[in-house]
């Protein structure tokens, strides 16, 4: 028996948000797309959010309402907003909705689209997270490791360097990670998906990445709604195919200010801070489907903006709850040019355990922690007395530490072009023995300049020789 779609009109129009009135027919469900007809002949989609009574509701719109006027004509589809997945969509930039983005041809008309609103799956189906996941940069590696189908997230204000670094993993990653990659751009800059896709297009690694948008100017509904769209590509990848697949979140924060947005616009009373009142709700959401199953899993790494540079903002601890690795970016350490510009101290993995990493990589790891915390207390005392009034001892442990500082900066490749050196990547085990021989005191002698921006300690050992001649 064929159902009977709904059809109703627009009542209300205060920007995004649209009240619709339907006259009969069954009111459409929450979540449940509807195509909206303007006067000009296209159609915009928009998401049910809530029931105002038994014949009208309220919609979010998530594309722009311009050319809208009350009185148009409404039409239920029946089911949530749908993605389109499969082979086809690689290589390819999408939309929320799945349209492409990257003037190529369109996606074929027969193609299987799955919801955007996904149960996660049941906890006897997952797996614990597996492998450390090798990355090629020292400090994460050394220091907070990351896990194959675990969750990993980049926490810093502006401008202390997120986007580099997470566009450094993707260019160290997919080069050696056999897998696809989903990249998912929440409110980003137009610029930045520019450049990504003209990057992955140079690099040859296009082909098995998934590049999905809601750009700035979109508006809060496609903001609000894109990391849905993109991790529901990854689980296509995971569930039907068995792939491995590694998706990165580029910004989390903006997917929690776009819901601010919309919450605001549907008459919510906010809650600490101005946030919504479901800010728990739609976060857990998102990343309670990034899950591993049984020969299969979704690796995520987030970049998430702290706001002010206030880490108790409640949606940076929000999100970082659902973590396995909170890397932690510093402004004073990106304004002394220490790139990646990580707090070692700050940062935490709970992967960083012997059982895990070995007890080796553990006491290095524990040895450089230790190190650069007796450093961080003696600061105070330096800048007031100088090195001069300190023990030999505490001179000895200071001049180790600004080495290993020195010695966990790194080039990237990303930034080549900016900087004229080449990016390094460091396999794990040449980033312990650098740690241990420094730790050893075996550079104590060196310049402190030839461990700042190399990749293992042989080409300080070359830069040493050099300088000493």
């Amino acid at each position: 028996m064929p159902v009977t779609l709904s059809i109703g009109r627009v009542i209300a129009l205060r920007g995004p948000v649209i009240d619709v009135a339907f006259d009969s027919g069954t009111l459409p469900r929450i979540s449940e797309a509807l195509r909206v007809t303007r006067d000009r002949g296209d159609t915009l989609v928009a998401e049910v959010q809530s029931h105002l009574d038994l014949t009208t509701l309220r919609a979010v719109a998530l594309q722009p309402t311009s050319g809208l006027r009350r009185g148009a004509m409404v039409e239920a589809t029946g089911h949530p907003i749908t993605m389109p997945v499969g082979d086809e969509v690689l290589g390819r930039l999408l939309n929320v909705l799945g349209e492409v983005g990257d003037d190529g041809p369109p996606l074929p008309a027969t193609m299987t689209r799955w919801p955007i609103h996904r149960p996660p799956p049941p906890l006897s189906a997952q797996a614990k997270a597996g492998a450390v996941f090798e990355t090629g940069i020292k400090v994460i590696d050394l220091l907070i490791p990351l896990a194959q189908g675990g969750k990993a997230g980049m926490f810093g204000g502006a401008g202390v360097g997120k986007t580099v670094l997470v566009m450094e993993l993707i260019h160290a990653m997919v080069e050696k990670y056999q897998g696809i990659s989903v990249f998912a751009g929440i409110g980003e800059r137009s610029r930045e998906g520019h450049e990504l896709l003209h990057d992955m297009r140079g690099s040859g690694v296009l082909p098995r990445t998934v590049l999905v948008y809601g750009q700035m100017n979109e508006p809060p509904g496609a903001r609000w709604r894109v990391g849905l769209s993109a991790l529901t590509v990854a689980e296509y990848f995971r569930d039907q195919k068995h792939q491995n697949v590694l998706l990165l979140m580029d910004n989390v924060f903006r997917f929690v200010q776009a819901g601010s947005e919309v919450s605001g616009l549907l008459g919510r009373l906010p809650s600490r801070v101005g946030y919504q009142p479901t800010l728990a709700t739609e976060v857990a959401a998102l990343q309670e489907r990034i899950a591993s199953v049984a020969g299969a899993s979704i690796t995520a790494i987030e970049a998430v903006y702290v706001p002010a540079d206030d880490f108790t903002d409640p949606a940076v601890t929000t999100i970082s709850s659902h973590l396995e690795s909170s890397i932690v970016l510093s402004r004073g350490m990106a304004a002394e040019g220490i790139y990646p510009a990580v707090d070692p101290l700050a940062s935490s993995s709970v992967l960083l355990d012997p059982l895990v990493v070995g007890q080796d990589h553990y006491a290095i790891a524990e040895r450089v922690r230790e190190t650069l915390a007796h450093w961080g207390e003696l600061r105070d005392v330096i800048a007031l007395l100088g090195m001069e009034e300190l023990g030999t001892r505490d001179r000895e442990i200071v001049t180790r530490a600004r080495r290993l500082q020195r010695f966990l900066t790194q080039p990237f490749a990303v930034t080549e072009a900016f900087t004229g050196i080449p990016g390094r990547s460091v396999k794990l085990a040449d980033t312990l023995a650098g740690c241990r021989a420094i730790l050893d005191g075996e550079t104590d002698a060196w310049p402190e300049s030839t461990l700042y921006m190399i990749g293992n300690l042989d080409d300080a050992r070359a830069a040493a020789k050099v300088k000493a001649a």
